[in-house]
């Protein structure tokens, strides 16, 4: 028994030597990281001279804050756009290459493609397709007597103009994180027992019935994640925000990481930036509690 006790021991602390770099590199740039950043949300910091202890002052003055209050209101519809948008693409692609095509690993492959791009280059490329000569006033000259698009200028900025930047924006992020979360869904739909939908082909049931009635419920544990997963990519959207438009114009794309890093690394208010990051988990904490609450649910086969 000492014998066997003494060799676990030993397994075990070989274990956690090899983990050690590893453990230490999460402790001092996560958790410490975490701890020390709630320590200064309660203090006025400039990283220049001694933090000062302001108690709740920061919290409280970000909530009556009107950029930050424009910042949550931009990030929300934002997430809310893209989230619906992007899983219901992700699902329909993930339908049709589900099925028996000619092609098929090209066309995941061409859609997953995007989504292990740079962001920042792709942002700079969305730059040049949403500008006054870009590809997306070039298209719209082609077209430009179709009834939908005629009240759409050839010569617009899309960046530069508060009815269009935000919704560039979500284009771009959508077009990206497509493939990813379609690979998700074909995973998912992998999973469905072929049984199922052989017992519904027997009933006589209608595809769309099947899909209605048994895929789309036998894949809710999917969808939870992938909602999930897409709501905390977009309340963090950050470099996308940078690179095109640095909040504007007039605010229209100011997001809140994008205005808490404004606050810590423009405005050296680093205390005031650790209060809105601790707020925005607050709200990501909420809406994944949501999506938990009404999405995550058990299939029945």
């Amino acid at each position: 028994m000492k014998k066997f006790s003494k060799a676990r021991l030993e397994e075990a602390l070989t274990a956690y030597l090899l983990l050690s770099p590893y453990l230490g590199v999460l402790v001092v740039f996560t958790f410490f990281s975490i701890i020390y950043a709630f320590y200064l949300s309660f203090h006025s910091y400039d990283l220049l001279s001694a933090p000062i202890h302001v108690g709740l002052r920061n919290y409280r003055t970000l909530l009556w804050d009107p950029d930050f209050r424009m910042a949550i209101k931009n990030t929300c519809i934002y997430t809310v756009w893209v989230v619906g948008l992007q899983t219901a693409l992700a699902l329909l692609i993930a339908v049709i290459l589900d099925q028996k095509l000619k092609g098929k690993p090209f066309f995941r492959a061409a859609f997953y493609f995007p989504s292990v791009t740079c962001s920042v280059v792709i942002s700079l490329i969305f730059m040049w397709m949403f500008s006054k000569l870009g590809m997306i006033n070039y298209v719209l000259s082609l077209v430009k007597e179709a009834p939908l698009l005629g009240w759409v200028p050839d010569d617009l900025d899309w960046l530069r103009d508060k009815r269009f930047a935000l919704q560039s924006i979500m284009s771009l992020n959508i077009w990206t994180t497509s493939g990813t979360f379609m690979v998700i869904f074909l995973a998912g739909l992998q999973s469905i027992p072929e049984t199922v939908y052989e017992a519904a082909r027997i009933d006589g049931a209608h595809p769309f019935r099947v899909f209605w009635k048994i895929t789309l419920p036998l894949l809710r544990p999917t969808i939870f994640f992938v909602v999930v997963m897409g709501m905390i990519g977009c309340f963090q959207v950050f470099d996308q925000i940078y690179v095109m438009t640095n909040g504007g114009p007039l605010k229209s794309t100011l997001t809140v990481v994008y205005l808490i890093y404004s606050y810590a690394f423009r405005d050296f208010s680093m205390g005031y930036a650790c209060a809105g990051a601790f707020l925005l988990f607050a709200v990501i904490f909420t809406a994944t509690s949501l999506a938990r609450k009404f999405l995550d649910v058990e299939p029945e086969y």
